[in-house]
């Protein structure tokens, strides 16, 4: 009888959260709809200048002409060619798809969380963070790609906790050609590729027990065959991607969506501790050296966090985006929406609840973030000098991500993807099942 209450709960549910779907997506298409009317008759516009810039890019593509001639287009030209249609169909295209790629987003962390054994409540209540959290939806409906990048990132995910390493290391090269930061990620899916994900996908029957010793026996267990395809794969399909637009582009291609992001230097728009250094530089410029200096505490703490928590991937790779942003030379609003689309993942697994703790997190981060920005607003609405306080601001938000990091680590269960976890037994057991 119990077991029969729970199988109805699930479903119960279960139903929920495609309601809860399906509500999401009305609504995301509602501000679609609704941003065309708001950018025809108020001042400041709801759609982001960037999809602008990647519908100009597009049609520049429609006129045989390259996508880097329109000013400021830094991304992949697989986005131009997505946004095609956004010229020949009507413009609000390219929203509607990063809309569902948004409700796309949601889905895969459902997907991912059952995997891990999380109840249909749990999972309802992880997808509704992401699928009603302001930064997530409003970012795709003003029409930036992030989505996008979220979407691929969890689909590789997926694809690594199911076994499917062709098709993740198809994915890593695809989302990092699309966007660089995701090769901060190729560390700990290396340290998960080890001889237990071997045991487990069933191409090590043995356990990978018998006695061997020496650099051979090193260098079998460190080049396995899943490291080895990924590495291979993932590497081809990168400088695949790139090889084919640098011979169609040139070195436009090179420079404007590869080589601009490693020494980026934005002092506008940027919540980063480096942005008062940038602009009182500004004049004279950084030069290279200087640029490449910044990696240095933003990849030493990237090496911490996956040498300490690597074997839990989604926990992980959500601690080490919050990083990454948080020492990043630049750091816009959009880049939330990096760790957002992680953050779901890791809530099942973690006492820290909404109340109280949970909420006064949130409540530092979001009035830090505010306070930022009410100096941002004087200084580029009013015309007057704050940027002494809007560095302080910069600095107590650098805090309040430092905080975040430190709350979260520090009230989570540790659960390793493939040791002392339901996710290999219930793959043993399907294939089990399957060989029977």
């Amino acid at each position: 009888m119990a077991v029969a209450d729970k199988m109805e709960t699930e479903e119960v549910w279960r139903r929920r959260r495609v309601w809860m779907m399906w509500s999401a997506g009305i609504m995301r298409f509602l501000l679609v709809a609704y941003a065309e009317w708001h950018d025809e008759h108020l001042e400041v516009p709801y759609t982001d200048i960037d999809y602008y810039v990647f519908s100009d890019a597009a049609a520049l593509i429609t006129q045989g002409k390259s996508p880097f001639d329109r000013a400021t287009y830094r991304y992949t030209p697989l986005l131009a060619l997505l946004l095609l249609p956004n010229s020949s169909l009507h413009r609000c295209w390219g929203k509607i798809v990063f809309s569902l790629a948004d409700l796309l987003v949601a889905y895969l962390i459902c997907k991912i969380l059952k995997l891990r054994g999380v109840s249909e409540r749990q999972c309802f209540i992880c997808a509704g963070t992401w699928l009603f959290n302001p930064f997530t939806f409003t970012v795709g409906t003003r029409g930036n790609c992030e989505a996008l990048v979220c979407a691929m990132i969890l689909w590789l995910l997926l694809c690594i906790l199911s076994g499917r390493i062709l098709q993740a290391a198809f994915w890593f090269g695809v989302v990092v050609h699309v966007r660089i930061y995701p090769i901060i990620y190729v560390l700990p899916i290396l340290v998960v590729l080890d001889r237990n994900y071997e045991k487990m996908i069933g191409m090590d029957p043995k356990g990978g027990n018998s006695p061997s010793s020496g650099v051979v026996y090193t260098l079998r267990y460190l080049l396995n065959w899943p490291r080895v395809m990924f590495g291979a794969i993932s590497g081809s399909v990168f400088f695949a991607l790139c090889g084919l637009f640098y011979y169609i582009y040139g070195g436009q291609y090179l420079h404007e969506a590869l080589l601009y992001h490693l020494t980026r230097t934005d002092h506008r728009h940027n919540f980063s501790i480096y942005f008062y250094s940038i602009y009182l530089n500004e004049a004279v410029g950084l030069n290279v050296v200087q640029r490449l200096l910044a990696f240095v505490p933003q990849m030493s703490v990237q090496l911490v966090l996956v040498s300490f928590f690597a074997r839990d991937l989604p926990f992980c790779l959500f601690l080490q985006t919050v990083a990454f942003v948080t020492f990043n030379k630049v750091i816009t609003a959009q880049y939330f929406v990096w760790f957002f689309c992680l953050l779901p993942l890791i809530l099942p697994f973690t006492t820290l609840k909404l109340r109280w703790r949970g909420a006064a997190l949130i409540s530092v981060w979001t009035a830090a973030q505010i306070h930022w920005l009410g100096w941002a607003y004087v200084l580029e609405f009013k015309g007057k000098n704050t940027f002494l306080p809007l560095w302080i601001a910069s600095l107590v938000f650098f805090a309040a991500n430092l905080l975040v990091l430190e709350t979260v680590i520090l009230h989570y269960s540790f659960t390793p993807v493939f040791q002392q976890d339901l996710l290999a037994d219930r793959h043993l057991k399907e294939k089990v099942s399957k060989s029977e």
